[in-house]
């Protein structure tokens, strides 16, 4: 008798490790999507699945999913290292009523997006929501039509967010809206960045820091650039270089009125024009330090009121 249930033992054991090498062996480190294939397939090349969501199963960690041809391919929750590269052909993620891209992954995962049209469909809740990663890159990508922001964020372990040769436009809410803690501050790059006609253009709150070049934001209802931290004894900064800031209510806010201090941006090298309001506007709380090269002009109010000179090119 204990020596057959011994040989169950033994037998149960071996049908684990069988079925967990089985699993391990069936997430590939590509896989790929296609607008005629079938989350029933292996992903592969040839035989690619309909979704990321379908795909993003069979993908190993830091493995990589691509689309093959034209489609819509899902909303998809993020929860390991991975690429979504729609590089080269039309891939989109069509969220109506949902958020297109939840990355909840560990804080040591790095996440790239790159290559995909983000479309909320005038009613989506956000195009990318962060709730947690080391890293997240997103490239050549169009997030536009959110009821809420484009790309909202609440990591508050470190997070770096680069941004590049992205537009992020038209949402209800802000282009990018941006939260972390002093503990564990957000380092957000944006390079060759659209913002265009949301709320707030970038609207970094406390512990936030953000550095943008080669950048537009435009069009926003409220501010392009708005440093706004709320949280006593943290901080919000921004630095603006060779960026255009035209056509908002308010070109750059330091400050939301609150008194809250340590809410600065710093500006060098702009184009900052055609806002109905102030080009600069420094709130209680806020500080805009100047480079004193930028344009300002042709706004409700020009010039640079209250801002404080710093660094070379005074």
């Amino acid at each position: 008798m204990s020596k057959f249930r011994f040989t169950i033992k033994v037998l149960g054991l071996a049908i684990f490790m069988f079925a967990a090498v089985s699993i391990a062996q069936a997430q590939a480190s590509r896989t790929w999507v296609s607008g005629v294939g079938d989350d029933a397939n292996p992903c592969s090349r040839t035989a690619p699945c309909k979704t990321w969501a379908g795909a993003i199963s069979k993908t190993a960690a830091c493995g990589e999913i691509d689309a093959l041809d034209p489609g819509g391919f899902g909303a998809v929750t993020i929860t390991k290292s991975i690429t979504l590269d729609g590089t080269g052909t039309f891939a989109s993620i069509l969220a109506s009523l949902t958020t297109g891209i939840i990355i909840n992954a560990a804080a040591t995962d790095v996440i790239t997006i790159r290559g995909i049209s983000i479309n909320g469909f005038c009613n989506g809740l956000r195009g990318i929501n962060i709730l947690q990663a080391k890293t997240v890159n997103v490239e050549d990508c169009v997030i536009f039509r959110f009821a809420g922001p484009g790309i909202l964020s609440s990591d508050n372990n470190g997070l770096k967010l680069n941004i590049r040769n992205t537009v992020i436009r038209d949402n209800t809410g802000d282009g990018l809206d941006i939260t972390a803690a002093a503990a564990g501050p957000a380092r957000v790059s944006l390079q060759s960045v659209s913002l265009n006609g949301n709320a707030n253009g970038v609207n970094a709150k406390s512990g936030v820091t953000v550095s943008a070049f080669d950048s537009t934001f435009a069009g926003n209802s409220s501010a392009g650039v708005f440093a706004n931290n709320t949280v006593g004894g943290s901080f919000a900064v921004i630095r603006v270089q060779r960026s255009q800031i035209t056509g908002n209510a308010t070109g750059v806010q330091a400050g939301s009125g609150g008194g809250v201090a340590a809410s600065v941006v710093e500006i060098s090298q702009n184009i900052i024009s055609f806002n109905t309001g102030n080009g600069v506007s420094v709130q209680a709380g806020g500080t805009v330090e100047t480079f004193v090269n930028n344009d300002i002009q042709g706004n409700g109010t020009n010039g640079c009121p209250g801002c404080t000179n710093a660094g070379p090119g005074q």
